[in-house]
């Protein structure tokens, strides 16, 4: 077997195996897709079939028509924003700080962020119903908003952190001989440096607070409800209502991908800055 043809079959290989992956990971999402354009019957169908024998938006009318749908977007949209910022705004300072003084307190801040990151969700949430129930927050989107950043500033650190590590402290003592302030140098100099691990860890806080479930579970009923409850809300004492269900997961689902399909070239450019410098 000549060389020309071994290097062929391994490239044939490793495309074959990509593809299987990407497969093996896109066919939830697919068969999702393809079950909210099945009509009612079609979508509890017994075998279940992949492709719906004709195309239907009844499913998508039912959902969007069900009350409390569109209240619950807006509330996901502006819990995600609320949590995104206050977590960037936490984050950016913290992890800058610890990198640079590498103090006692800034390895046991990592470490207390990493712990609360770890723990189990439902640890974190109980704590918060009477929390925030004593200042008056549950069921509001600002309460949400506040319980989710405990899942997405934990993150946020660690991720800023490694990209901070990986800019010179030449550059912020260059930009301090010329007269900056220390918040003036991160501001004006560390930022746009940084600026693609920015990116990265808002869409990572953003998705966190987009995906949770547990505390919008905890922390409200009608006022703040998200659109992952009432997807849940689908089931009820007969069982899941199949269509709808997946017509507004569906729904939920876009903004993520597009987010993500749009700004990719600056997650995959934060990423190897992480790599390359950290």
């Amino acid at each position: 077997m000549s060389h020309l043809l071994a290097a062929r079959i391994r490239t044939g290989l490793l495309w074959a195996a990509a593809v299987a992956v990407v497969a093996l990971y896109a066919f939830p999402l697919g068969y999702l897709v393809l079950t909210s354009f099945k009509p009612a019957v079609d979508a509890i169908a017994v075998p279940p079939t992949v492709l719906p024998q004709r195309f239907s938006l009844d499913n998508y009318l039912t959902a969007l028509q069900r009350p409390g749908v569109t209240a619950s977007f807006v509330n996901s949209v502006s819990t995600a924003v609320i949590a995104t910022l206050l977590s960037m705004a936490l984050a950016i300072p913290a992890a800058w700080a610890i990198t640079r003084y590498r103090s006692r307190t800034g390895r046991i801040l990592m470490a207390g962020s990493l712990l609360v990151r770890m723990a189990p969700a439902v640890a974190v949430g109980i704590p918060l119903v009477t929390i925030l129930g004593a200042v008056g927050l549950t069921d509001t989107p600002t309460g949400l908003a506040l319980a989710q950043t405990t899942v997405a500033l934990p993150l946020s650190i660690w991720l800023l952190a490694s990209f901070f590590e990986g800019v010179p402290r030449e550059i912020e003592e260059a930009a301090l001989v010329d007269g900056c302030g220390r918040f003036t140098a991160l501001r004006r100099v560390i930022l746009p440096v940084v600026s693609g691990g920015v990116a990265v860890t808002a869409i990572f806080a953003f998705l966190a607070s987009w995906n949770e479930f547990l505390f919008a579970l905890l922390l409200t009923s009608v006022r703040a409800q998200t659109t992952p409850i009432a997807i849940a809300n689908f089931q009820s004492q007969f069982g899941l209502d199949w269509g709808p269900m997946t017509a507004l997961a569906t729904l939920y689902s876009v903004p993520a991908v597009v987010l993500t399909l749009l700004l990719q070239r600056r997650i995959v450019a934060g990423l190897s800055l992480g790599a390359v410098k950290g």
